[in-house]
């Protein structure tokens, strides 16, 4: 952790307040909260701007956050041994940005990542270690590491063996998170922020539900392998209570329609059964109607 108490000081504000903006906003933040920040002694302090290296003029010498871009001109990559490389500013290895992330290589101070998966949407993580310095290519090499252990980091820095499998899993762990998290906004973008079986559009009570689930062959977070669903509708889909036919009818299980329990179960399962989901505007993102098909089978089979 930095040396400089002030320094450390801000560090652990910022890493605090991103703490209880991520209860707020569980699953992205706003750019609008990042650039207006938090108060630190009487000053407002930004976490991010429009440069991707940023340093808040209340830090001296080294950057408090590394961000990215959906159209940008710099391209950053995950590594598969669990490595996050991230471009330098320019092509000048002596500007003060990348001088400053070198610098907080040294020190091992960390810094705060903000992945962009959609226009003004950004995932982040922090604390984040600059492991490496690449002049030649350009770029550093970047691990992220659990914030559960900022209590020890801030009185030790990030120096042993343990440390380093530790972060190597975490910022793999990142990678698959920033896949989920691309894979929902484009699917609720698709089908305009409500549930595709009972219009319900509330952002916060809406998933992007795989047809065909990840962890297999045919999975991939394409829109067209996606539904925008309700959390109530997507535990009854994941549970195969309820299907959606390739002519994109709701089905609901024949067990389902018997049971008598509560208004619930009468509006919010069993009269899906037969209605027509509500599809995106372009007919390439329309669920995919083979893995439709198959996930049908599935769901018979299942009684």
């Amino acid at each position: 952790m930095a040396t400089d108490p002030h320094d450390q000081r801000v560090r652990l504000a910022a890493f605090a307040w991103l703490e209880r903006q991520s209860e707020i906003h569980p699953e992205v933040l706003p750019r609008e909260i990042l650039v207006h920040g938090f108060e630190f002694d009487g000053q407002r302090v930004s976490l991010i701007s429009q440069q991707g290296i940023f340093k808040p003029q209340i830090l001296s010498e080294i950057p408090l956050s590394i961000s990215t871009t959906i159209k940008g001109p710099y391209k950053d990559t995950f590594t598969p041994d669990g490595q996050l490389h991230y471009s330098y500013r320019g092509t000048d290895a002596s500007h003060r940005d990348n001088v400053g992330l070198r610098l907080a290589m040294q020190r091992r101070v960390p810094l705060i990542y903000f992945h962009a998966i959609a226009p003004g949407k950004y995932c982040a993580a922090w604390p984040v270690f600059v492991v490496g310095d690449d002049p030649a290519a350009l770029r550093i090499r970047v691990e992220v590491d659990d914030h559960r252990m900022l209590a020890v980091l801030a009185s030790q820095g990030a120096t042993s063996e343990q440390d380093r499998a530790r972060r190597s899993y975490a910022t793999r762990e990142l990678r698959v998170r920033l896949h989920q998290q691309q894979f929902r906004v484009r699917v609720l973008a698709a089908y305009r922020a409500q549930c595709s079986l009972c219009r319900l559009r509330h952002e916060e009570l809406l998933d992007a539900a795989h047809i065909i689930a990840d962890s297999e062959e045919r999975g991939e977070p394409v829109v067209s392998n996606g539904l925008a669903l309700c959390k109530l509708h997507h535990a009854a889909f994941d549970r195969h209570f309820l299907a959606i036919r390739p002519d994109y009818k709701v089905e609901v299980a024949a067990r389902i329609l018997k049971e008598k329990d509560g208004p619930m179960l009468l509006h919010g399962l069993q009269a899906m059964n037969g209605r027509v989901i509500q599809l995106p505007s372009s007919r390439a993102q329309h669920p995919d109607r083979d893995r439709l098909e198959e996930r049908l089978r599935a769901f018979r089979a299942a009684g």
